[in-house]
């Protein structure tokens, strides 16, 4: 019956490929459990945004396994999905704040509308079939931009959370002069792992970066107490964050943890008054523009594309569209299609079945909570995970249109404004908005479409007009 529903014979593969796929593209994806709790509840940035990480943690796995489910049974897709890596860091460095400045009792509530409402306008596209217009209103150069932009940022801000660069009042930020600082060598252990494992193609690299930084944890934890005295007060302990911030597991496993704080907590009307729907048309585009990379992507890998197209596309989409509203009841960020998928579909997963081995191990994984509380409370064990997608999403660059300046110019300032400003909504708006004018001035007014120039007009006017009230 399960060979019969996923077609295997007609894909040429066979259950145990197709499970052992599952756990592959699991694997490689894994690294958003431990992060996504972290980031949604703050401690990974030293802030509070009011969002509880155990029920952030049970929210990123059931939108996950849900959300992978529909596109393995519904779209019949080897590709899973869980809540995007870029998207998350908007929810909390840009959603939130304009929530709060407009002031919103509870931002992230706010952001949590901001999801579902984008969630319910990316369902509607996709019904109505107009999300090849959409993707049109942005360049190419423009949406590498915005992933190598966002890219960047994630790795800075890894970079930090490893204590590897500190803030400074003179530069704004240096490198750190304690290099021998637990923290540090945490970091610098767990991301050389990862790399070197990456570069070798190793399956779960970042996870084995992880595990490498975890363990490298505990032998400090165990080890610092017993050096003597004037040691322990070095320099390179004193300020350490191991003793003040990690936090060892109970054990392996236990009930996950409560659904109660984030379930249906989005505030809608919130998310619809005039400072929240810039953000909510960014959260649109970014879902918008990863599903469709991914699917072209892994799709082309897979070798299910048909004469340059993808059947049955429209289900793919709508699957990504509910992940993302449910993702938002539940209580996480926008869900999105990985392109980690890739590592399954080269382990051989050409079907549905992939995909719901992934959602059945997301299920499997709220068991483990003691362990991922345990990870996310100490940020140099995540921190390599973040530097090495930042990598990952840096590569872009390559296909960016350089020899063309308007291209290029708009496409740069959407990289660098996006960390230098802190802010990935505020980066992809100095390109958005310079895109038409560098174009027009340029001579390529042609290439500009009234949806651009209607979105820079909106921009504008929100910077100038909203903004700068709020």
């Amino acid at each position: 019956m399960i060979r019969d529903f996923f077609r295997l014979a007609e894909h040429d593969t066979v259950l145990g490929t197709e499970i052992a796929a599952g756990v592959t593209t699991f694997l490689t994806m894994a690294y958003i459990i431990f992060v996504q709790p972290a980031v949604l509840s703050g401690s990974m940035l030293g802030i509070d945004t009011g969002m509880d990480a155990g029920a952030v943690t049970t929210a990123t796995c059931l939108a996950a396994a849900l959300a992978t489910a529909v596109m393995g049974l519904f779209a019949r897709y080897p590709i899973a999905l869980a809540p995007g890596m870029g998207q998350n860091f908007f929810f909390v460095v840009t959603a939130i704040p304009v929530a709060a400045a407009a002031g919103v009792a509870e931002p992230w509530r706010a952001a949590l509308g901001a999801v579902f409402v984008a969630g319910m306008l990316f369902l509607l596209l996709s019904l109505l079939g107009v999300r090849k217009q959409l993707l049109e209103t942005v360049s190419p150069s423009m949406k590498q931009g915005i992933a190598v932009g966002i890219g960047l940022f994630i790795a800075f801000i890894g970079l930090r959370n490893g204590q590897l660069i500190w803030a400074d009042p003179a530069t704004a930020v240096r490198l750190n002069p304690v290099l021998a600082s637990p923290d540090t060598l945490v970091f610098l252990i767990g991301f050389l792992t990862g790399a070197v494992l990456h570069a070798r193609r190793v399956v779960g690299s970042i996870m084995w970066g992880m595990a490498a930084a975890l363990a490298a944890t505990l032998i400090f934890k165990a080890v610092i107490p017993l050096l003597p005295t004037g040691m322990a007060d070095s320099p390179a302990l004193a300020g350490s964050l191991l003793a003040t911030q990690f936090k060892l597991a109970d054990g392996l496993v236990a009930v996950p943890p409560s659904l109660g704080p984030t379930f249906l907590r989005m505030d809608i009307a919130a998310a619809l008054t005039g400072p929240m729907i810039p953000v909510v048309i960014m959260f649109l585009f970014m879902d918008v523009f990863d599903t469709m990379g991914t699917l072209i992507g892994v799709g082309t890998q897979a070798g299910l594309m048909r004469d340059g197209k993808l059947p049955r596309v429209e289900r793919a989409m709508l699957s990504d569209a509910l992940g993302t509203v449910a993702g938002a009841a539940l209580g996480t960020s926008t869900v999105t299609s990985y392109i980690e998928s890739a590592a399954g579909v080269e382990h051989g997963g050409r079907t549905g079945l992939t995909a719901v081995t992934v959602s059945v191990l997301f299920l499997l994984a709220l068991f483990f909570y003691p362990v991922i509380a345990m990870v996310g409370s100490y940020p140099p064990i995540t921190a390599p995970a973040l530097v090495l997608v930042g990598v990952m999403m840096a590569r872009n660059v390559t296909r960016m249109e350089w020899s063309d300046l308007t291209e290029a110019i708009p496409g740069f300032l959407v990289m660098v404004g996006i960390p230098f400003f802190y802010s990935i909504a505020d980066g992809i708006a100095l390109g958005l908005v310079t895109y038409p004018v560098v174009k027009s001035l340029g001579g390529k007014g042609r290439d500009v479409s009234a949806g651009m120039w209607l979105l820079a007009a909106l921009l504008v006017v929100y910077y100038v007009a909203v903004r700068t009230t709020v």
